[in-house]
């Protein structure tokens, strides 16, 4: 049985890019342990922690790469996907083992602590050299999207 499941939790390790044969077409996917989180409201405007539990998370094809190409170890994120549940054998007994198949992996923003902004476009493509990091607070484009 397949459940959608959406939580956030901490990377625990970096995501692990491979390619797998699915079907005879070779596919790209990202595996990653995530800590979900179980807080719940404490009623003074914050939260009591109950515990969590450890998923493998997968991210498959354009999304692995991205995926494995951005988030590090500790990072904080939102997963959208479905829950699975895999049987597998140990010593002769039948053991389940859940997993999260990714629609979506997201940066929890609100736990980021630190970001390297790249420099904006050279001189030659607009912005005068001088001007072009004059004001670290002023890392914004002509368009208001965030120069990343």
């Amino acid at each position: 049985m397949a459940l959608r499941i959406t939580g956030s939790g901490n990377l625990g390790s970096a995501p692990e890019l491979r390619t797998v044969e699915v079907n005879g077409e070779d596919r790209k996917v990202a595996s990653m342990r995530v800590f979900f989180d179980h807080s719940v409201p404490d009623g003074n405007g914050g939260f009591v922690d109950k515990g969590g539990c450890w998923l493998t998370v997968s991210v498959w094809d354009n999304r692995a790469e991205h995926v494995a190409r951005v988030l590090r170890k500790g990072m904080r994120v939102r997963v959208e996907g479905t829950l699975l549940e895999r049987p597998w054998e140990k010593d002769g007994e039948t053991m389940t083992s859940q997993e999260v198949n990714a629609r979506n992996v997201t940066l929890e923003l609100a736990r980021l602590e630190s970001v390297t902004l790249r420099p904006k476009a050279s001189a030659g493509q607009g912005a005068p050299a001088d001007q072009e990091h004059a004001d670290p607070q002023s890392s914004f484009d002509d368009t208001g999207t965030e120069a990343f």
